[in-house]
């Protein structure tokens, strides 16, 4: 299979989304981000997407979290989608900023109570005593919100990732893999193929 040749990789990248959505069996939203710190020392994570449009990759963490302090130092990253049922993956690189407030606080509405509770427990990337200590923070706030509005914490927010290229990979017999690369320039992008 060829991967088709568009002038737009965020039209590419839709049309391979919405087919990991219907196919892939694991999480399709899954991505790993890779972030480095000032010294350059690299650490990847998997997070989720919540939101992608011409503007960027958007995904939300704890802002004390390791993601979180590497961006606050450095704020080049890179995504990379692997589909593994589909034998597909993508491959972003550029620079993330931080979503507006408005648009964290939206999102976090959205969330559900537990996971919005969760979020005010958890001292994300901290060193913990023992599970016990989650579990007595995560007691304390529920008592604390009880039945009422549960605001975004401060330290609580999401990152925007607008790629400056983009690489669309595609699974080839005898290893001889697709690669199609996508490089902004100028308001648009030009595109190259890869040897595998």
């Amino acid at each position: 299979m060829r991967i088709s040749n568009t002038d737009d990789p965020l039209t590419l990248f839709d049309e391979w989304y919405a087919e990991a959505h219907r196919l892939e069996i694991d999480v399709p939203t899954a991505m790993t981000l890779a972030t480095a710190d000032a010294t350059g020392r690299v650490s990847a994570r998997m997070v989720l997407l919540k939101q992608h449009d011409a503007d960027g990759f958007v995904f939300y963490t704890n802002l004390g979290s390791r993601k979180g302090l590497d961006l606050a130092e450095n704020p080049y990253a890179a995504l990379l989608f692997h589909w593994k049922s589909l034998k597909r993956q993508v491959r972003l690189e550029g620079v993330a900023t931080p979503v507006g407030d408005d648009e964290a606080d939206a999102y976090f509405a959205s969330r559900d109570r537990g996971s919005r509770i969760g979020a005010w427990a958890s001292k994300q990337s901290r060193p913990m005593a023992n599970r016990h200590s989650l579990a007595l923070e995560v007691a304390k706030f529920t008592a604390k919100f009880g039945i009422g509005e549960i605001a975004r914490p401060a330290d609580w927010s999401g990152y925007r990732l607008r790629p400056d290229s983009m690489e669309f990979w595609h699974d080839g017999k005898f290893r001889l893999h697709e690669r199609l690369v996508y490089t902004r320039i100028d308001g648009g992008w030009s595109t190259e193929r890869l040897f595998p």
